[in-house]
């Protein structure tokens, strides 16, 4: 077997991920940073996030394990006292594959001679560069809303516990095929209207996001930010790509929620 491990860049993850390494070649695995079938995220949420888009390109063919060095994090699910267990376990043990559902991101620009392609593991979100953000919004191809605001944020059920649950959205479990549409200060009065309300939609429908205004646009991708121009449309949709997590025992997603958002 091949593995790979990412780390923080800390000095607590790097020596977990150094000693790691050396048990996991004792064990006569492999190391290979370009194909791995099993990438070890030593960090936090945002380190998995790293390694998932370094990786994208190898989705069916690389599961992710998360170790967690600093405050709970929702794709780990090891601690730095477990890392010998976590070890034998990989080395010895047949390992559970848990696939959660991406978002696809098309970015379509006004020339129509190219578009661009993302996938989000926790969300994308969409935001003018000037002024509130105005864009019609489109649901399999019917005119839903228009919206002004700050902007929209887009997840998959995986990331319904970050970015989106701080704008009011819903908890989503993440093995949901569905991904949710969640405002950002939108503008509500006897002229302008927006549902003011998360939506969640199915793996059969796509949202498309319209502009308005011919102004330029800062969209998020998780943790990179990026500007574009001239853009014509945004799509969205449930990605026929999926995440795998390697899994060695349960992962308690609701206990999980309670431990980050009720318990003392």
């Amino acid at each position: 077997m091949k593995f790979a491990i990412t780390s923080k860049g800390d000095q607590t993850s790097n020596m977990l991920m150094q000693k790691m390494r050396t048990y996991l070649l004792d064990f006569q695995l492999e190391y290979d940073e370009n194909q791995p079938d099993i990438v070890i995220s030593v960090g936090g949420d945002g380190t998995l996030l790293y390694a998932f888009h370094r990786y994208r390109n190898r989705l069916d063919k690389t599961a992710f394990i998360g170790v967690h060095t600093g405050h709970l994090g929702f794709y780990a699910d090891w601690v730095p006292e477990e890392i010998e267990k976590m070890v034998i376990a990989i080395a010895k043990t047949p390992y559970q594959v848990v696939e959660y559902p991406l978002l696809e991101v098309i970015i379509r620009y006004i020339n129509g001679n190219r578009e661009s392609r993302y996938l989000a593991l926790n969300e994308c979100t969409v935001k003018s560069v000037e002024g509130s953000l105005v864009m019609n919004l489109e649901i399999k191809g019917q005119l839903f809303e228009t919206f002004r605001g700050d902007g929209l944020c887009i997840s998959t059920p995986s990331g319904s516990t970050a970015y989106n649950k701080s704008l009011g959205g819903a908890i989503l479990h993440p093995s949901l095929e569905a991904f949710q549409i969640a405002e950002m200060a939108s503008i509500n009065n006897r002229v302008f209207r927006t549902i003011g309300s998360p939506l969640i939609l199915p793996s059969h429908h796509t949202c498309m996001l319209k502009p308005i205004n011919d102004v330029d646009y800062q969209i998020t991708i998780d943790h990179l930010t990026l500007l574009h121009k001239d853009v014509k449309s945004i799509q969205f949709r449930v990605a026929d790509e999926k995440i795998r997590f390697a899994r060695f025992r349960a992962f308690p997603f609701w206990q999980r929620v309670r431990d980050s958002f009720v318990s003392d």
